[in-house]
């Protein structure tokens, strides 16, 4: 019984122990990923950084280049023979209590059998010591990539880079960055961070137990070659924006530009600017905390992070509401004796003829009839209650893509101040608040605020008679068939295009009879609105909102110039300049009015508190 069990012992011996061959025989020859632990102490994995995507304007100026930044790294475990510290002193321009602190450092921290000696190497310094490397053994470079730029132009809406810290590494759901990398943290380097970045590469080497190289492991078969970013093609056009940064210089405000038919961003700026190449990774820590003390906020992206009340450049957008909710036609007319009185409240006006049209009331800036548009929607009988009428006065306004986030492709974008009726529930007890609670909405004033960008949003969406696209920066990225769906999306709002006509003939007469008559240019027909917005803190902000030319447009723009006064004195100029600058009507000459040109660029209307504490280095001058 026993004899007959024996073969099938002696099989299962023998099934065993060629089972355990051939693993060792996979292990050991034929599969490289064993070899490659096995061996793992004496290999150094390289990260090979790729080049960052270039950014180019829409006329496809570069404005965004590579800079290499060379970080000095020392092999894990360190083991520094026969090395003259002196001499790497010299070479680094440290001293020995320098060197000392900075190997102590490395000691305490590696990643995958290296650590960091010192980061930012300056390209002089790093073409020393490579010379001179085969001395150093045991220490070598790993190269990244920082930006430099072609112009001193476009900082706010470029953005930067910065290393990455532990909030980037929980907030990332890729595996792609390790500590101490590099990532966009404003602007479109933010935005377009994955397509910009492009993936890194891997190269493995042999080293000894100083951590010397002695050659590429397996002839380079583990080898994984870096891949660009892909290059960004803006909308912006440069020229343009560094013309506007002329005018807006020495001021404090913003000037956005965007091209209505779609959405395409022209021009956009906040001033006081900066100079990006103080803001790159090599520069950023000399100019920083500087930027952060400036009184003006260099840093602060104005143009889509700060709410502005918009003042009387609302009152087209508030007539469009009017006609559409039937509280007035395009011939209504109300008398206006240069004020308007509301119980003991007077609420003041420009001199104008006293019987107004809707027509006369924009190109005048008339307090009243707007006054009077919003007293007649909110007692409209069609609503229950004040409540209601001014929700639905709101939803007309979310439809022009205020009181909400545009979605624009730039960081740091603010909604703006839409207050909704709990709001005013809060602040009068409910059912307990009317019109004349919140008249001052009606002119553009009070609780509500717009961002340069959403006033210029607002200006190209009556340019279309009642449609926008999602204000954006990118114009192509380069190996994408098209940008995001989002910006190629037309947005309808709640007004009917008929209604547009009779507001953007009153906006026609804004510079033909109206508050700005004095900017009107021969050839080009504009359509805009003056804005002086009450500003508690100093003098008015001067404001303007325009589109041009009329029957076609190619651009609409908003200017905010703070504590300047009127919008016709300051913002009106700027815009028209703009809109010449951008239309080329005179190429010859640049503009047609050289001693306008000249009165904006020279002006100094930074605030006496202010301009005292400016740090000039910050701006490149």
């Amino acid at each position: 019984m026993k004899n007959s069990r024996l073969p099938y012992i002696y099989l299962t011996v023998v099934i065993i122990g060629l089972t355990y061959l051939f693993r060792l025989l996979q292990i050991q020859v034929l599969d490289d990923k064993y070899a490659l632990i096995a061996e793992r102490i004496s290999l150094r994995k390289q990260v090979i950084y790729p080049q960052r995507g270039l950014i180019f304007d829409r006329n496809q100026k570069l404005l965004v280049y590579n800079d290499p930044v060379y970080d000095l790294m020392v092999s894990v475990p360190i083991s520094l023979q026969n090395i003259d510290t002196l001499a790497f002193c010299e070479l680094l321009e440290i001293d020995k209590n320098t060197f000392d602190k900075l190997l102590a450092k490395s000691k305490k921290q590696s990643y995958q059998g290296k650590s960091l000696f010192k980061k930012n190497i300056s390209n002089t310094t790093y073409a020393h010591i490579q010379e001179r490397m085969y001395e150093f053994q045991g220490f070598f470079f790993e190269i990244r990539q920082d930006r430099n730029y072609k112009y001193n132009s476009s900082a706010h809406l470029l953005g930067y880079l910065g290393e990455v810290g532990e909030s980037d590494l929980m907030t990332q759901r890729d595996s792609f960055y390790s500590q101490g990398d590099f990532i966009g943290k404003k602007g479109v380097e933010k935005i377009y961070e994955k397509e910009l970045r492009g993936a890194k590469g891997e190269y493995f080497f042999y080293v000894d137990r100083s951590g010397v190289n002695k050659g590429v492991y397996k002839n380079g078969a583990l080898n994984v070659e870096p891949v660009d970013g892909k290059n960004l093609h803006l909308t912006i056009d440069v020229d343009l924006q560094q013309y506007g940064e002329k005018l807006l210089d020495n001021k404090m405000g913003s000037i956005v530009a965007i091209e209505p038919q779609t959405g395409e961003i022209l021009s956009l700026i906040s001033s006081p600017f900066y100079n990006p190449a103080n803001f790159n990774i090599q520069n950023r820590g000399k100019y920083y905390k500087r930027a952060i003390d400036d009184p003006t906020k260099p840093i602060f992206n104005r143009a889509v992070s700060a709410p502005y009340p918009p003042g009387s450049t609302f009152k087209p957008l508030m007539a469009l509401v009017g006609l559409e909710d039937n509280a007035i036609e395009s011939h209504t007319h109300f008398n206006c004796s240069g004020q308007y009185k509301l119980g003991t409240q007077i609420i003041k006006c420009h001199y104008h003829p006293s019987n107004t049209s809707l027509k006369e009331s924009i190109a005048s800036s008339c307090n009243t009839y707007y006054c009077n548009i919003f007293k007649k929607m909110m007692q409209s009988q069609k609503y229950s209650s004040t409540e209601e009428a001014y929700v639905s006065w709101t939803s007309y306004l979310n439809s022009f893509g205020l009181g909400n986030e545009l979605g624009i492709d730039i960081s740091g974008e603010f909604k703006g101040w839409v207050k909704d009726a709990d709001y005013y529930n809060k602040m009068h007890g409910k059912n307990s608040w009317n019109y004349a609670s919140i008249i001052s909405l009606s002119f553009g004033q009070g609780e509500l605020g717009l961002t340069p960008i959403q006033i210029a949003n607002v200006a190209a969406t009556i340019a279309n008679k009642g449609y926008f696209y999602t204000p954006h920066v990118v114009k192509q990225i380069e190996g994408l068939d098209q940008i995001p769906k989002k910006y190629l999306t037309k947005h309808v709002t709640h007004v009917s295009p008929e209604h547009f006509l009779p507001v953007i003939e009153g906006m026609k007469e804004v510079t033909i009879s109206g508050t700005a008559s004095h900017l009107a240019f021969d050839h080009i027909e504009i359509a805009g609105k003056t804005g002086t917005v009450q500003n508690p803190h100093g003098k008015n902000h001067s404001v303007y909102m325009s589109f041009a030319p009329v029957n076609d447009p190619k651009i609409a723009i908003a200017v905010i110039v703070e504590e300047s006064g009127y919008g016709a004195s300051w913002a009106a100029p700027i815009a028209h300049l703009m809109i010449e600058k951008y239309l080329k009507i005179d190429s010859e000459n640049h503009t047609t009015k050289p001693k306008l040109e000249e009165k904006m660029i020279n002006a100094n209307l930074i605030p006496e508190k202010y301009r005292i504490m400016m740090d000039e280095s910050l701006y490149g001058k």
